[in-house]
């Protein structure tokens, strides 16, 4: 059994059972908790006593409550200000942590209750089963802070139906847990009184194999939320725009249809995040309909390098986590500051990669 501070893992039974424990920051990811879960994520998956993982968040007063907020934002902006060379770390780590769930080769049970956003959804997107709640809200909000929905969100976002992914990686919404099951970011829903129920029928039943592992848990699930599916017609016409300039110009035309405070809602939204990123996720979503998760993340990898040093003195990430987590004025000065001033030029830099193919940090991944 392993017990750190911020991650408690344990073998109970047949299952190995993950808990992330850092509640007062809604379990943002350390890089000491990236280092954990995949040292402990390897060693279960050589172990032949242990049948399936199941993990899950912790909250104030208790377990579940929140799965994670997603990554450590501050340490990011401390380690770039220091010149840490753990920067680099944390993201190849990350990504790396990442692959290994969407390869793991045993059922990985991913309790997605409360908060699940960024890094969160990095390490349950990959799941086998992912159950939501009624009290589960499920994002990709990095565009809010000069980032892109990295962690795999590239690879993920685009296999949402129709396009729904340039919606959510554009805009940044939540989803509940009907639609988060519609949409393809969830498979099963439980009320969260019952989560604790599962979580420990699946440390004392007896299992012969791990399908049966799997085949238990979707067992005591139900496969819709109780919430309402939004239609996505006029999200599927709009977001298949061919640029970020259509797409908002568009959306701020809509006055008068049915749609128009959708519309409007969605204009608003995009308009507060950075104009820069918003050409790159566009472009990111778009080139990874065609990629596999390896691919995609060594995408990605090229990505939030880019996004810390392609611009010495000009991070859009930096400004953005300095605007919402550092000084918390909630006013960051993006450059450029208009959806207009973005040039093709600026936004095609972010993926030409800093490594030659055969020395990129994350080479070894294989799908």
């Amino acid at each position: 059994m392993t017990q750190t501070t911020e991650l408690l893992c344990e073998v109970r039974g047949q299952v190995g059972f993950i808990t992330l424990n850092r509640p007062k920051a809604l379990n943002a990811l350390s890089l000491g908790m990236v280092r954990g879960l995949l040292a402990q994520l390897l060693a279960w998956r050589d172990d032949p006593a242990v049948l399936a993982v199941a993990i899950r968040g912790s909250h104030k007063e208790g377990v579940f409550g929140h799965f994670c907020a997603g990554g450590d934002i501050r340490f990011l902006h401390q380690t770039v200000q220091a010149g840490s060379p753990q920067i680099e770390d944390f993201f190849t780590e990350e990504y790396t942590l990442n692959h290994v769930i969407f390869t793991y080769p045993k059922p990985y049970i991913a309790f997605m209750d409360g908060v699940v956003m960024g890094g969160g959804m990095g390490i349950s997107q990959g799941a086998s089963l992912r159950i939501v709640t009624e009290k589960s809200k499920l994002a990709m909000p990095e565009a809010l802070i000069g980032l892109f929905p990295d962690v795999g969100g590239g690879y993920f976002l685009a296999r949402c139906p129709g396009r729904v992914g340039e919606w959510l990686g554009l805009a940044g919404e939540s989803l509940a847990a009907s639609e988060a099951i519609a949409f393809g970011w969830a498979d099963a829903y439980l009320p969260a009184a019952e989560q604790a129920g599962l979580w420990e029928a699946l440390a004392t039943q007896s299992f012969a194999d791990s399908a049966a592992v799997q085949a238990f848990a979707a067992s005591r699930t139900q496969p819709q939320g109780p919430e309402a599916v939004r239609d996505t017609s006029v999200i599927d016409r709009v977001f298949a725009l061919p640029t970020v300039q259509a797409i908002i110009d568009t959306l701020e035309a809509d006055t008068t249809s049915a749609s128009s405070a959708w519309a409007q809602h969605t204009a608003a939204a995009l308009r507060k995040r950075s104009p820069l990123l918003l050409h790159v996720i566009l472009e990111q979503i778009r080139r990874a309909r065609s990629m596999t998760m390896a691919e995609d993340l060594r995408m990605e990898r090229d990505l939030v390098r880019n996004c810390f040093f392609l611009r010495p003195g000009q991070s859009e990430t930096m400004e953005g986590i300095r605007a919402l987590a550092i000084d918390k004025d909630q006013t960051p000065r993006w450059n450029p500051a208009r959806i207009e001033e973005v040039t093709e030029d600026a936004w095609r830099a972010f993926f030409a990669s800093p490594w030659p193919a055969h020395s990129h940090p994350l080479v070894a991944l294989k799908d």
